[in-house]
């Protein structure tokens, strides 16, 4: 079984309905248990700041699926919920579900970069993160903590 963090997104339909619906469904995903999610919180857009405010938080798997397995079965869980993929990068959307970290693994592939590209530049995935890892070490040696006395809040706010 590997450990596998998992980034939650959402602005549209009703966000915190769309994240509870999305742990939901984490609980049903085949060779996996859902061990525990964040506190959900509210985030500005990163991209256009024409869109509402993001709703997101973080879960922890315990899967034996492989990476590939796991971003099909999140996709499905995106598309199940609405999702619409668009090019437009950073726009508003149903749900987002992103493989943050999968094990220690190191993972360049065409459809999956693991760790996330982004992980360690979004207080939305960081904060959420340290939450539910507090010893959390990335696989480049990083720790999470560190990681959060660089990265201001920028209005990250818990709402529940």
């Amino acid at each position: 079984m590997e450990t596998v963090f998992i980034g939650l997104g959402a602005n549209l339909n009703d966000p915190t309905s769309q994240l509870r619906n999305a742990l939901r469904a984490l609980e049903t995903l085949p060779k996996s248990h859902l061990v525990c999610s964040s506190r959900l919180y509210g985030s500005k857009p990163m991209g256009p700041q024409d869109q509402p405010d993001y709703i997101n938080g973080v879960a922890c798997i315990h899967t034996e699926l492989t990476p590939e397995a796991l971003l099909d079965a999140l996709q499905t869980i995106e598309l199940e919920q609405g999702r619409v993929r668009k090019d437009e990068r950073w726009g508003p959307r149903t749900l987002d579900l992103d493989i943050l970290l999968f094990g220690n693994e190191v993972i360049q592939t065409p459809r999956l970069t693991v760790p996330h590209y982004g992980l360690c530049d979004r207080e939305f995935v960081v904060y959420p993160l340290l939450e539910i890892a507090p010893e959390l070490v990335l696989p480049n040696g990083m720790k999470l903590a560190d990681i959060c006395t660089q990265l201001p809040l920028n209005d990250l706010t818990p709402i529940e």
